[in-house]
């Protein structure tokens, strides 16, 4: 028995196949952003700046040059309630980004809103950027949260005509 599609549902095979490739990426930025905001817990109770400065040392590094200055300066001003908070921030981050991960893994509606949302808010701090400090790495992820917005909008107007079609 043969089987025609119609021609909606032929777009529409690429088009979950990038939103659940997305999904999965999502999931992915949630899982490492878990793991940094574990990593932070781990440094409770302990003299951040003392390791900062050990890690300087075993990359040899010197220690009174700009970058790992920088370093140093901002290890100082970690204390254990900021770095509390620092590990809440990153855990509600993950959690925005499972369910976010979740919802385009199931094709809802209001996880291509969340994620075109998402996407769109970078849009304009990566253009600054580019245009002050332009990088090939910052144009990648532009273009990259570019195709998420515009991929995210155009299945909601698809979801949205496939609505009307039905309600017709």
């Amino acid at each position: 028995m043969t089987s025609t599609l119609h021609p909606s549902h032929v777009a529409a095979a690429p088009q979950s196949a990038a939103i659940r490739t997305v999904a999965l990426f999502e999931a992915f930025k949630g899982a490492v952003v878990l793991m940094a905001a574990s990593g932070l817990l781990s440094l409770l109770h302990k003299d951040v700046h003392a390791l900062a400065a050990k890690l300087i040392e075993h990359l040899h590094l010197n220690p009174a040059s700009h970058y790992p200055q920088i370093f140093l300066d901002a290890t100082s001003n970690l204390h254990d309630s900021r770095l509390v908070w620092l590990a809440v921030g990153a855990g509600a981050y993950a959690l925005v980004r499972f369910v976010e991960s979740y919802g385009l893994y199931g094709e809802k509606a209001w996880a291509e809103v969340l994620a075109a949302v998402s996407g769109a808010i970078y849009v304009p701090f990566e253009l600054a950027e580019l245009f002050h400090q332009p990088t090939w790495h910052g144009a990648l992820l532009l273009a990259f949260n570019l195709f998420v917005v515009v991929l995210m909008l155009w299945a909601l107007l698809h979801r949205r005509k496939r609505a009307r079609r039905k309600g017709a």
